[in-house]
């Protein structure tokens, strides 16, 4: 069933999504050659635990770590660890937190140092897809037009549409209906809905350079692209509001949409 908010919930929500802003603003810098992901865990624990924040991922059915840290060509799910970071990457950060009962999501992907054109290409392609999705949140469009301004994005620049993962409802919980793909399936089409004020979505494209074919490694968690391609994975919290799109997980200074060059959206 779909959990609509009132306005002081996604007031309460924001704040949850500030923290979570706030945390990639403490690790943003951390994005060096040579440091190790699990250091980058390890500081974003010490920053969400000292305000006050609980970590969602932690223990989330079993998951190892406190955030999900994927280089290259593993696309979500990355077991911080100690893989070492280097130049021309492109590091995706997965952080989701709750504060006083409810929910903030987001994910960011930074390109560490000069990258190859190919991977700026994915990265650019990744960001525009959620700017896309994020300005059809408004009350009356269906759901259906969201998944397609996303997929359009991505088609058209004839890079890999990830379609095993999806974005999801948030509040309370971190994972909530409705799903958010992508694509426009027949499934979404049968089940589309009209989005009302008060619903609120963590949309989430996730774009790699070659095919959108994707494997779980060995761990059980850690997801690659199957042909060895780089990926990036780009995420907020969004309210459906009256008067718009609100999105909760942009931090101090920030703006939407992202700015050239503006680091992790």
């Amino acid at each position: 069933m779909i959990q609509f908010k009132s306005k002081r919930e996604i007031d309460r929500m924001a704040v949850a999504g500030d923290l979570v802003a706030r945390a990639f603003g403490e690790i943003a810098h951390l994005l060096q050659p040579g440091i190790a992901t699990g250091a980058i865990d390890d500081r974003i624990r010490e920053f969400v635990s000292g305000e006050g924040g609980e970590l969602l991922f932690f223990n989330y059915h079993g998951f190892p770590a406190h955030s999900c840290i994927s280089i290259n060509e593993e696309v979500v799910h990355g077991i911080p660890g100690d893989r070492q970071v280097q130049e021309g990457d492109l590091v995706s950060i997965d952080i989701g937190v709750k504060v006083a009962g409810f929910c903030g999501d987001s994910a960011r992907t930074f390109a560490v140092g000069e990258v190859p054109e190919a991977s700026r290409r994915v990265l650019d392609c990744c960001r525009m897809a959620l700017a896309a999705g994020i300005a059809r949140a408004l009350p009356g469009t269906r759901l259906s037009e969201l998944s397609g301004a996303i997929e359009g994005v991505i088609r058209g620049e004839s890079l890999g549409l990830v379609e095993t993962f999806v974005g999801h409802g948030i509040g309370r919980e971190m994972h909530e209906e409705p799903q958010v793909p992508n694509f426009v399936s027949e499934v979404l089409l049968k089940e589309d809905i009209e989005l009302k004020p008060g619903l609120v979505l963590a949309i989430e494209p996730m774009v790699n350079s070659g095919t959108g074919e994707v494997k779980t490694l060995a761990d059980g968690w850690t997801v690659v692209t199957v042909d060895g391609g780089v990926s990036a994975h780009c995420e907020h919290t969004v309210a459906i509001t009256e008067s718009g799109p609100r999105v909760l997980t942009i931090g101090p200074g920030e703006e939407w949409p992202p700015l050239e060059g503006t680091p992790g959206q």
